[in-house]
């Protein structure tokens, strides 16, 4: 990993255009390709990113006045983030290795588990294409598809908060830049979801879900099952 500490402004373009005027910012750039851009605040949500797999060029000499670099961010859906750097106060690479992902608790696990069994619980025209389908930045924990062909990413939570509907957004912006996979819909799926979780999810076009686990789980029961 490559953590740079810079005056920067941001420019992004492509679906809509933002700008970030110049400041010092965390520019986070990760071993799978992708990039992003952070301020010292807003908890852990970056001010503006470039999702793998993307293609970084970096110029050393930049024309405009007043500038070291300029590191110039192209996708395949031919989004361009432009970070124009005044100033690098600290530039270092990391090596973190393998990491063993998240370890859900057994009860959120388990329920993971039994809804991607029973997709039919979470809306009845699902069927189930994967459990824990692989993104650039994280598997998504069930991937279904409808009577219709449309694809619906499930993000599992045992207590649905803020969180997991930010997780579940990045998930959907970054698999609805594959053409294959169409207009992706979002489904946030728990035993209970906070207030502020579920406006935030209507604000983002996902639907909520609550899941009974005790009705579930005699869904379970060996004696239900014909092996």
């Amino acid at each position: 990993m490559r953590l740079l500490i810079a005056t920067c402004a941001v420019d992004y373009s492509g679906r809509l255009s933002a700008h970030l005027p110049l400041a010092k910012r965390l520019v986070m750039v990760k071993s799978d390709g992708s990039v992003s851009v952070h301020s010292d605040g807003g908890a852990y949500k970056p001010l503006n990113w470039m999702s793998a797999p993307c293609e970084l060029v970096i110029d050393h000499q930049p024309d405009q006045a007043g500038l070291a670099q300029v590191w110039t961010l192209t996708n395949r859906g031919s989004d361009v983030l432009r970070i124009a750097i005044a100033e690098i106060i600290s530039d270092n690479l990391y090596e973190l290795g393998n990491d063993p992902g998240l370890v859900k608790d057994g009860v959120e696990a388990h329920l993971q588990e039994l809804l991607s069994e029973h997709p039919e619980r979470i809306r009845s025209d699902l069927s189930l294409v994967r459990r824990e389908y692989p993104t650039a930045i994280g598997p998504v924990d069930i991937m279904c598809r409808t009577t219709e062909g449309g694809y619906v990413a499930v993000e599992v939570k045992r207590r649905g908060e803020i969180d997991g509907v930010e997780q579940l957004t990045r998930y959907l912006e970054l698999l609805r830049r594959d053409p294959s996979l169409g207009a992706v819909e979002g489904i946030f799926a728990a035993q209970a979801i906070k207030a502020q979780a579920r406006t935030l999810a209507k604000d983002r076009g996902i639907a909520c879900v609550l899941v009974d686990y005790d009705e579930l789980r005699g869904l379970d029961k060996d004696e239900n099952r014909l092996f």
